[in-house]
């Protein structure tokens, strides 16, 4: 199965100046929770704001300008290379834009943590999409001073047999 994992704010920002812009406890912990021990595939940028794979899953960043290489971590230069070097687990796409862009026509799953707040400057968007494709799933509000909720939208058509 194809799916997508983000958190983006009320005016659809993802990142800022290369980073995201909020640091909300506990939001994150839905991202570690589904995508340990499956596929997590990112692109360049995403995987330099990190700094290091992710623990306890493979890691495939796809770059067209460097090489990654390590204990759970190899570079695909493009989506498709990376989807067949994931081969038939669990796929997460988790950033950035032009991942996100590319994969959106073929995820099965969208996970996306909608953040209340409104990021100034926002430099990094997430697609467009046609929510008419997928059916809406409104789970858990969580957050202290910001508050966040978890959604899910799951397409409708299948469009891909990577299950």
């Amino acid at each position: 199965m194809i799916e997508l994992i983000v958190a983006r704010s009320k005016n659809n920002v993802i990142g800022k100046n290369g980073q995201i812009p909020w640091r909300i406890k506990g939001e994150q912990k839905q991202f570690k929770e589904l995508t340990t021990g499956n596929v997590v595939i990112m692109g360049r940028k995403s995987y330099e704001e990190i700094g290091h794979p992710l623990p306890n899953r493979k890691n495939i960043v796809v770059s067209s300008s460097k090489n990654f290489d390590g204990d759970n971590l190899v570079t695909a230069h493009s989506l498709k290379e990376a989807l067949e070097l994931a081969g038939n687990q669990d796929i997460f796409i988790a950033g950035g834009y032009g991942l996100f862009k590319e994969a959106i026509g073929i995820v099965d799953k969208m996970y996306i943590t909608e953040v209340d707040i409104e990021i100034e400057d926002g430099d990094t968007l997430f697609p467009e999409f046609n929510s008419e494709e997928f059916d809406l799933i409104e789970g858990e509000v969580g957050g202290d001073e910001i508050k966040y909720r978890r959604t899910l939208y799951i397409r409708k058509t299948k469009v891909n047999d990577n299950e």
